[in-house]
């Protein structure tokens, strides 16, 4: 049913785009100017009413920075069809840079933490099953559109053994006022170890709309994930040896052994999100002589659906005991619903826009009924509340200063207790550097999996009454035209984890966690060397909370136009991967969540070499995954028993239609 609802809407992508094939408009005439490098972003507010900037006309003059892609924030950037090498390191399924993330053998697979990212946290806990959801859309992860005509690009990227991932995406704006986008992503991948299959679908839909007279302006945004994936929990130990000791009866993978033959897991999530405003009092500000709105009212709703289903046709004694011996089927469910109700007051007064705000958020998380009969400690299936919460949001400019602050405390005793505060500040010197400073205070409640869960498993039964988790982090940027540099020093009282008895717990210690990242490219013609080079450091709370101290990434590649008349341009290089060992965290399929462990550590090099090519609006990747496999030992590993994948070469391609 999903690859059909899928297909169907392939078919309504392109037959749509056919409809205008009478008035196409050639961005490669005379009057499209096509960018030589990335676009960089402006802190233009797009979704402003009074933007004077879009100047769209169907005539034949448009330009590339007609087509926009607006960010949650409402910053600016435009759809580049450029070839670059932040392209290169973005080509994956999740469509990132992963430098941070070490990837599972299988394309959609998990990832392994190298580095953590504590500057933007969530406000309230979340479901957990935190491996699950490194693929999933939050809200702030939607982008919305503005484009002068019909516009497509599709994403297409070969899997291991059978499988492959597309992603394709269509946006048109009925008018300058009213825009709309579909996008979907969907990936199935075999896998070259067994029980590794990997299917996933992802489907989005965005809308943002304002009146003639900009009073009234609404976008919101459609999201639904599915994440099926099968677990072999990783190979037996005579499996592991045989690929250590590059056995050559195992060459082909498929015949080592793995832990689990028969689980099954299910991760989905559905999103609605709408935030719509009405101006109540304008007025003119005769100095800059442009409109702004004194006084706005705002209304935000989202309600949120996550659960994730645990399969086996039959219990194993990978996992412990069971309060029963055949089939093992456990469902959880969250659902989190918020309103929020805002006045904005927009001033040079106040160098910006100030906005009061407050919030009514409720949750259900839990089960149908009770797994595990043979135990007593769990008293309850289900977590339930509400909370009231209440804070403001200020931006504001002054001269080539930039502040961003915002303040959410929710009172109270309740399990959405808790408070948000974050700051940020820039200054902007021209195009020639930027530096940014930030500060976060956050507390909250753990995960609600770490509160409650239940198996059929007797291990995996648990009832807390956690604290909760207060992150402070202290951070900044500087990015310039000679080098870019990162530095994060973050605390964390009672950090949340999962034991080496696959059980979650709370740290005695504060986490004390130094992030430092430094990346230059170097140019000699038509050659470069980019680098990025990372140090970490957990100078307390070291026994729970692992990364490797050093990571490293470093590209040397060339690049140029061939053929007469410079119809394509190629880019050819090999990128260097390494990071230090470390006793890295393990997998546990049944909580889909990484645990500690203390016998295994891994830490390797690995070699990758690509040819890429643009050809008009067209860009083709191909690339040769580990060939360090050739030469090195068999110590690469993704996490412990989990190796990373061998040698294998990558296609894929991205294509925009800009109709």
């Amino acid at each position: 049913m999903k690859n059909t609802l899928f297909f169907v809407f392939c078919f309504i992508l392109f037959g749509y785009q056919s409809s205008f094939s009478q008035k196409k408009i050639n961005p490669n005439r005379k009057g499209f100017v096509k960018p030589k490098r990335g676009f960089n972003l402006n802190n233009n507010d797009s979704l402003n009413r009074n933007n004077k900037e879009i100047k769209v006309k169907l005539s034949g003059k448009t330009k590339y920075t007609d087509y926009k892609i607006i960010s949650f924030q409402k910053d600016t950037t435009y759809i580049d069809t450029t070839l670059n090498i932040r392209k290169e390191y973005k080509f994956n399924f999740l469509r990132k840079d992963n430098f941070e993330l070490l990837e599972f053998h299988n394309q959609g697979q998990t990832f392994t933490n190298l580095g953590y990212n504590f500057k933007d946290i969530s406000l309230f806990p979340d479901i957990g099953f935190r491996s699950k959801q490194f693929a999933y859309k939050n809200i702030e992860d939607v982008k919305y559109y503005q484009v002068p005509t019909p516009t497509t690009e599709i994403l297409y990227r070969t899997g291991l053994q059978q499988g492959q991932v597309l992603d394709a995406l269509f946006t048109l704006n009925f008018s300058k006022r009213f825009n709309i986008s579909l996008s979907y992503k969907g990936l199935r991948s075999l896998g070259e170890y067994r029980r590794s299959l990997v299917s996933l679908g992802n489907f989005r839909s965005a809308f943002h709309y304002s009146t003639k007279k900009d009073q009234y302006a609404i976008r919101g945004h459609m999201t639904s994930f599915d994440f099926l994936g099968q677990e072999n929990g990783g190979l037996i130990t005579a499996a592991l040896t045989a690929f250590i000791t590059d056995d050559e009866n195992f060459k082909n993978r498929g015949r080592l052994d793995v832990n689990l033959e028969n689980v099954e897991t299910n991760f989905k999530g559905t999103r609605f999100y709408v935030e719509h405003d009405f101006k109540l009092l304008a007025s003119k500000d005769s100095i800059s002589n442009k409109d702004f709105s004194n006084l706005k009212i705002g209304h935000i709703f989202s309600t949120e659906t996550k659960t994730n289903n645990f399969n086996q046709t039959a219990v194993t004694p990978f996992f412990g005991t069971a309060s029963t011996s055949g089939l093992v089927n456990e469902n959880v469910k969250n659902k989190l619903t918020n309103n929020q109700v805002y006045l904005e007051f927009n001033s040079k007064y106040i160098l910006g826009r100030f906005r009061a705000k407050a919030g009514y958020t409720s949750y259900s998380y839990g089960y149908d009924t009770i797994f595990n009969a043979n135990l007593n400690n769990i008293n309850k299936i289900r977590l339930t509340g509400n909370a009231a919460s209440f804070g403001g949001d200020w931006k504001a400019t002054i001269k080539n200063f930039y502040l961003n602050a915002s303040a959410t405390v929710t009172p109270g005793n309740a399990r959405l207790s808790g408070s948000d505060f974050r700051g940020e500040m820039m200054y902007k010197k021209d195009s020639v550097f930027t530096i940014k400073a930030r500060l976060l205070l956050n507390s909250k409640s753990p995960n609600f999996n770490t509160l409650l869960f239940q198996s059929t498993y007797d291990v995996y039964n648990w009832q807390n009454n956690f604290s909760n988790v207060n992150t402070r982090n202290l951070g900044g940027d500087f990015k310039s035209k000679w080098i870019n540099a990162s530095l994060n020093i973050t605390n964390i009282e009672n950090y949340t984890y999962y034991d080496v008895d696959n059980t979650p717990k709370q740290a005695g210690v504060n986490i004390t966690y130094l992030k430092a990242k430094i990346s230059k490219e170097f140019t000699f013609g038509k050659f470069a060397l980019n680098n990025t080079i990372m140090y970490q450091n957990v100078s307390s709370g070291s026994t729970v909370f692992r990364v490797p101290e050093f990571v490293t990434r470093n590209t040397f590649y060339y690049t140029d136009y061939w053929f007469k008349g410079k119809p394509l341009q190629a880019q050819i290089g090999v990128t260097f991967k390494y990071f230090t060992s470390y006793k890295a965290n393990a997998y546990n399929p049944l909580l889909a969540e990484f645990t500690l462990q203390n016998t295994t550590k891994i830490g390797y090099p690995t070699f990758d070499i690509f040819f890429n090519a643009q050809v008009r609006r067209t860009r083709i990747y191909f690339k040769a995954d580990n060939l360090s496999s050739f030469f090195l030992k068999k110590n690469y590993f993704s996490a412990p028993n989990y190796p990373y994948r061998d040698f294998v070469i990558r296609f894929g391609v991205v294509w925009n239609w800009f109709i």
